[in-house]
């Protein structure tokens, strides 16, 4: 057993696994402090998963507040490059509410971002990059796929209005054809392109399944170009092993910063999405600049859940002593379990809620099997 399988919990190893695969492509860690002007998310709610912010005044009376959020971070400070990719990664703590606890708490978050003259081949990268990060994880994943440039051409041609619209993402990403069906007999939308729609919001599975069907839906040559730069990435997964890629229209990361390709990844075992990403041109144009962007972050924090499931044990002998042992003699026992690869936790009595595979006990000089759960 190596060092890093011995030691490090799931997150670590993810964030040193991952930050290997990143480097090999190309991409530099980018560095950045962990407070902000509240302003930036002020005027970027939307693109936030929480409202809830920690600020505080600083010495020159602007209110500050701690990251909640790294790729707002990225885009205010990163300077542009006409004609160029910028193509970075990050590893830092945001500060958000967390879903199991409701409190706020101090969370980890890895990923990258590709900015600048976007083309079909960095949207291809970034995208075989979540799946490999999937991959560093856990063979047992899925990424899944949407477009939103496809979802709103179908929008575009219905006769509803903005605050329609934005109930008909909330339907699609619940799923809720009965919703959308609603909202379409309130409107004189025409009756094709609403089955359209629904057609499309209920179409899932695997990438060839979904995209035989996807082909009838199209209602224009845009929506036909959308279509076929997602075939295009199918089909570099596909030539790249990632044959349990699923297309889901449900899929619809924020439709005021997100116009293209989206998606997310799940690992089996943690119960929301751990992997979250797509195409970003209008956030970018909302914060006042002119290049496109992709990216992804991964939930790292998450990863605790299978630390849970796949880790029975909290170490592997707890060794125990009293007043009378030669600590010398301690000292060395604990060397020699330690050479064999056995972490090893000394103590005077057993912890109620310390998991272990042995307890031993060193009395009088000799070394004695207490208790085996091997």
């Amino acid at each position: 057993m190596n060092i890093t399988e011995s030691i490090l919990n799931n997150e670590e190893k993810a964030l040193l696994s991952l930050r290997d695969l990143y480097e090999n492509y190309g991409y530099s860690q980018f560095k950045m402090g962990k407070f902000e002007e509240y302003d930036l998310y002020v005027r970027n709610k939307d693109f936030l998963l929480s409202d809830n912010i920690i600020t505080f005044t600083d010495t020159n009376g602007k209110l500050m507040a701690l990251k909640p959020d790294v790729t707002l971070s990225i885009i205010k400070n990163l300077k542009e490059e006409p004609d160029c990719i910028q193509k970075i990664y990050y590893s830092e703590n945001i500060y958000r509410v967390s879903k199991d606890t409701k409190t706020y708490k101090e969370l980890m978050q890895t990923g990258l971002e590709c900015i600048g003259d976007i083309d079909l081949y960095h949207m291809c990268e970034v995208i075989l990059l979540a799946s490999k990060s999937l991959e560093n994880i856990s063979i047992n994943n899925i990424l899944a796929l949407s477009h939103m440039g496809i979802i709103s051409e179908m929008l575009e041609g219905l006769n509803i209005t903005a605050s329609q619209e934005k109930m008909v993402f909330k339907y699609i990403s619940e799923k809720n054809i009965h919703g959308i069906e609603n909202i379409c007999k309130q409107t004189d939308s025409d009756e094709e392109l609403c089955e359209k729609l629904i057609a499309l919001i209920s179409i899932y599975g695997s990438m060839d399944t979904v995209m035989n069907k996807l082909k009838d839906l199209s209602i224009n040559a845009k929506m036909s170009n959308f279509i076929s730069e997602l075939e295009s990435i199918c089909n570099i997964l596909k030539l790249n092993g990632f044959e349990n890629t699923q297309i889901d229209f449900s899929i619809v990361n924020g439709m005021n910063y997100y116009n293209g390709i989206v998606f997310q990844g799940f690992i089996d075992g943690i119960p929301s999405a751990v992997l979250s990403g797509g195409r970003y041109d209008k956030l970018m144009k909302k914060m006042g600049k002119h290049s496109a962007a992709i990216g992804f972050a991964v939930y790292v924090d998450l990863l605790e859940y299978l630390n849970y499931s796949q880790k029975p044990f909290d170490i592997d002998i707890v060794l125990l002593y009293d007043a009378d042992t030669d600590i010398k003699a301690l000292t060395q026992v604990v060397k020699d379990l330690n050479s064999l690869g056995q972490s090893v936790q000394v103590q005077k009595s057993v912890s109620k809620v310390l998991k272990y595979k042995k307890l031993l006990q060193l009395k009088d000089g000799r070394l004695e099997i207490l208790e085996s759960n091997d």
